[in-house]
């Protein structure tokens, strides 16, 4: 009938096969994701050094203080639009939000806690965390001339040298 019509051959990738890595974890509904804690944290950490409450950044991003609530504790996941716009009001990259994070976070090969059993002792033992942390980068950051406030820097980590030596 129609000789003219040919099958197409069945191409080859041109790329090798890659292998892809998988999660060995599967995602429990109702429980907090170690990754989804940290960003939340690293949110929370970014706020309080801008001196913003959770009110103003909720009406930065166009979103209520209980949702800010929820993203910062880990309770809700932060999407891929909602962080950048996180990261526009707050004046960081995206990738702000993943640094410093635990190689145990990173493997993400342990099984997810509950809030309960998460490990308080570990929140505690981060200095950037404490809110004595907090208030003095703030009052740094508010010393307009930037050679005192250069003085000052040099001054504290002597200070730390020599409590170091005692």
């Amino acid at each position: 009938m129609n000789s003219d019509i040919v099958k197409p051959k069945r191409r080859r990738s041109r790329f090798p096969s890659i292998p892809v890595r998988k999660i060995m974890r599967r995602r429990v509904p109702g429980i907090a994701d170690p990754v989804d804690i940290h960003v939340g944290g690293r949110v929370r950490l970014r706020r309080t050094l801008m001196g913003l409450s959770q009110e103003k950044l909720g009406e930065a991003v166009g979103l209520t203080f209980q949702q800010i609530q929820k993203y910062e504790r880990g309770a809700n996941r932060i999407g891929a639009s909602r962080m950048f716009d996180l990261s526009k009001v707050l004046d960081v990259p995206v990738s702000f939000f993943f640094d410093d994070m635990s190689e145990e976070i990173k493997k993400r090969e342990t099984e997810p806690v509950g809030f309960h059993e998460q490990k308080q002792v570990e929140l505690e033992k981060d200095p950037l965390t404490r809110r004595e942390t907090l208030e003095l980068v703030r009052a740094y950051y508010r010393i307009e001339t930037t050679a005192v406030r250069k003085r000052i820097f040099e001054l504290v980590k002597s200070l730390a040298r020599t409590s170091d030596e005692d």
